[in-house]
């Protein structure tokens, strides 16, 4: 599951947006990682603009971005007001993985991006695009192109969990999942989580810590 599926996903059943996601496992290698970190902290502009994910269009005196988080053509300002709703919704993405450098880039969004962001909405000057352009690229990246392997989806409205095995979101409704393979899906990673995650009234399927 790619983080991008995240801003879309809803509770089957009640339709609770957004849901919380805690990620086990990425399929996506520290290295690729690292790879992002380091393009965005070089701020290697000639690099971002050759991979031409982030597309600034000019028609007139109006200015239009679009990349591959806000596919369509879309005005400046709206534009940025997305990205900043985009990064709101990483405060519902627990990344309790074993990888440290994962934790580093999504915080790294969470705070100096979100704030540099923030920043140039402020003065919103079209002619200084690229000064902006590595924060854009990196969340293009993290969202669009790592691989999410082992996770929860979880509504705090109906208390459902729902996992996420081998990069696929299982959101099947109670009555066709699976409790025997489910149970043990929380037992295998059930030391990733507090133990208050396991006295909540999770549904379907829970498992008792003491």
């Amino acid at each position: 599951m790619k983080p991008w599926w995240f801003d879309i996903l809803a509770c089957p059943l009640d339709k609770h947006y957004p849901l919380e996601l805690y990620i086990f496992s990425f399929e996506t290698k520290p290295d690729e990682f690292q790879k992002f970190i380091n393009s965005y902290e070089n701020k290697d502009i000639n690099l971002i603009k050759r991979e031409n994910i982030v597309k600034f269009i000019k028609e007139g005196e109006n200015f239009f971005i679009k990349d591959d988080i806000i596919i369509e053509k879309t005005p400046f300002k709206e534009y940025f007001n997305l990205i900043l709703s985009r990064i709101d919704e990483i405060e519902h993405i627990h990344d309790i993985s074993l990888d440290e450098i994962s934790k580093m880039c999504f915080e790294k969004i969470k705070t100096s991006i979100r704030y540099n962001i923030k920043t140039f909405l402020i003065s919103l000057n079209p002619q200084n695009f690229e000064n902006i352009l590595p924060e854009l690229f990196f969340i293009n990246k993290i969202k669009i192109e790592t691989e999410i392997e082992s996770g929860i989806l979880f509504c705090k409205k109906c208390g459902r969990w729902f996992p996420i095995i081998e990069t696929i979101p299982q959101m099947l409704p109670d009555e066709y999942r699976n409790e025997e393979k489910e149970i043990q899906f929380l037992k295998i990673n059930k030391n990733l989580f507090d133990k208050q995650f396991f006295k909540q009234d999770l549904k379907p399927f829970n498992i008792w810590i003491f």
